[in-house]
């Protein structure tokens, strides 16, 4: 059986909360890259990284934690874990899944039984969350 992308990664539970929870902004390069910036940030404009990605696999960041810290950095698992984003940056097609100009077939809409991608997760997206669809783990005792 196969690993994964998730678990070829090989990131921390902290990194992996961080990827889900915070805001970033996509853009999908046809050369394998993702474009990210995390609106999280005030500065967000400081807080622009590129991840690449090659074989279907996130594999290495601009980021300073990537280049420091052991094992994968929250950009790479962000953009593991938005299944859409990854499949625009595997199939090197130039798309924008942050808002703007997106093909029908990666949008990130609920289901008709209304699921969500984070409903297989621990942690909602932040739209669950926004939305109230979802709590935080903790928050509703």
């Amino acid at each position: 059986m196969s690993k994964s992308v998730i678990e070829t990664l090989d990131a921390n539970e902290q990194v992996e909360k961080r990827a889900q929870w915070e805001a970033f902004e996509f853009t999908v390069h046809g050369d394998g890259d993702v474009e990210m910036v995390n609106d999280s940030h005030a500065d967000a404009d400081d807080h622009t990284y590129t991840v690449h990605v090659e074989g279907g696999i996130p594999s290495d960041c601009e980021c300073p934690a990537w280049e420091y810290q052991p094992g994968a950095c929250k950009h790479m698992v962000a953009v593991a874990i938005r299944e859409p984003v990854l499949e625009a940056a595997s199939r090197e097609q130039p798309v924008r899944a942050d808002g703007g100009v997106t093909l029908a077939e990666f949008t990130t809409e609920d289901d008709d039984e209304g699921g969500c991608w984070c409903d297989d997760h621990s942690f909602p997206c932040f739209g669950c969350y926004n939305d109230g669809r979802r709590d935080l783990p903790g928050e509703d005792e």
